[in-house]
């Protein structure tokens, strides 16, 4: 699995003009399913998400997980994560996991994500969707498991 994972202030995803999920103080996590991926991957992703110390402490360095500050996910699908860009100027998405396996592969992370103790939502996984987010620091993470 491949994600990037953003500490946010507030974030949120519309689907048609209407609002479908969004968290506070947390993070925007957006996670694409590989070919090859199974479900100990989603929970092994999700474990590792849950304990990056990304957070600030007491004295200012990033040092807490979203667990120890008790922060939300917004957890968006994002195949575009797979993307190929070795050769011309089109990318490829052919190592994304199939769209089947993709949207099984999705489902399951959040819900590892929220049995971890993370108040967690989510978008639509296949729609064009409008995300908006407020990233804090910035504080931005690209993981692969």
């Amino acid at each position: 699995m491949r994600a990037v994972v953003q500490r946010v202030s507030q974030a949120q995803v519309h689907v048609a003009g209407e609002l479908i999920g969004e968290c506070g103080a947390g993070l925007m996590i957006l996670i694409c399913a590989m070919q090859g991926d199974d479900p100990a991957k989603s929970a092994k992703m999700a474990a590792k998400i849950s304990k990056l110390r990304i957070f600030k402490d007491e004295q200012g360095r990033m040092n807490k997980s979203i667990l120890d500050v008790g922060g939300s996910a917004l957890v968006i699908s994002q195949f575009t994560l797979s993307a190929d860009t070795k050769s011309g100027n089109r990318p490829g998405f052919s190592a994304a996991a199939p769209p089947d396996q993709g949207e099984e592969l999705y489902e399951k992370f959040c819900v590892d994500l929220a049995n971890l103790g993370i108040k967690t939502q989510n978008g639509q996984f296949g729609a064009d969707m409008d995300v908006s987010l407020v990233n804090q620091g910035p504080v931005t993470i690209s993981l692969d498991i």
